[in-house]
């Protein structure tokens, strides 16, 4: 029987497509307990992520176990980084695959105006959320209020690009690298790209890479996952 008390750190996963956050948190509590782990007097074992990734995008999910939920803000305002894959000449109602598609423009831009474009987002910006995302408006999640038909207003906001860098291009697939920091909304930002081209845009593909200094290829993969392996690969973050 493994014992719990050495189960206080940091998890990197790669979340699968599909899947949510909290189907992550869920399979992972759910190993450790039936291994054995034992909590106290706590009914469950603490487990934690620090920032959500959708079910259509994959990659980078730092989860916190034991005693570092109590620290998982912290770790959620961190810098992001993400492989972006932006589809043009489309709109779609949740900013992403799931969404009902409106054609807008068979426009088809030259690389050097996706790449100014691009630059154009990068610094601080004004950015507004999109209605299906987890902010709350009085008291409830925006996705649930559109969700349900409702209309939803959220307000800008600023944030931070860092860096956008077009790594390539085949309409309409403009395939770029975001280093953002905490808050940003890459299916605005994709939103708003295709608005400032004239063409319309939806996020097509997500994947995160990295936060903060961690990085995807440091991550376990939830295939074949076990306490064990888990115990093992649990890092710690500087105080």
């Amino acid at each position: 029987m493994l014992c719990w008390f050495g189960m206080n750190g940091l998890l990197l996963i790669d979340k699968p497509l599909n899947w949510t956050s909290f189907d992550v948190v869920n399979k992972v509590r759910r190993l450790i307990e039936q291994s054995g782990f034992r909590t106290g007097n706590k009914k469950r074992f603490p487990v934690g992520h620090t920032g959500t990734l959708d079910p259509l995008a994959t990659g980078l999910l730092v989860l916190v176990l034991g005693e570092y939920c109590k620290r998982a803000t912290e770790f959620s305002k961190l810098d992001k980084t993400y492989e972006t894959v932006m589809r043009l000449g489309i709109n779609s109602s949740t900013g992403d695959e799931e969404g009902e598609k409106t054609s807008v423009s068979d426009v088809r831009p030259m690389p050097e105006d996706i790449a100014f474009a691009l630059s154009k987002f990068t610094g601080d910006i004004m950015q507004t959320p999109p209605a299906f995302s987890a902010m709350k408006v009085n008291g409830q999640r925006a996705y649930k209020l559109a969700r349900s038909g409702q209309a939803v207003e959220l307000a800008a906001r600023p944030t931070r690009i860092e860096s956008l860098e077009l790594t390539g291009y085949e309409y309409p697939n403009v395939h770029f690298t975001a280093h953002v920091g905490s808050g940003t909304y890459i299916r605005s930002l994709v939103e708003d790209i295709g608005k400032h081209l004239g063409t319309g845009a939806y996020m097509s593909g997500l994947r995160r890479t990295k936060v903060g200094a961690w990085k995807l290829d440091d991550a376990l993969s939830m295939e074949d996952i076990s306490a064990e392996q888990i115990a093992q690969v649990l890092r710690e973050a500087p105080e």
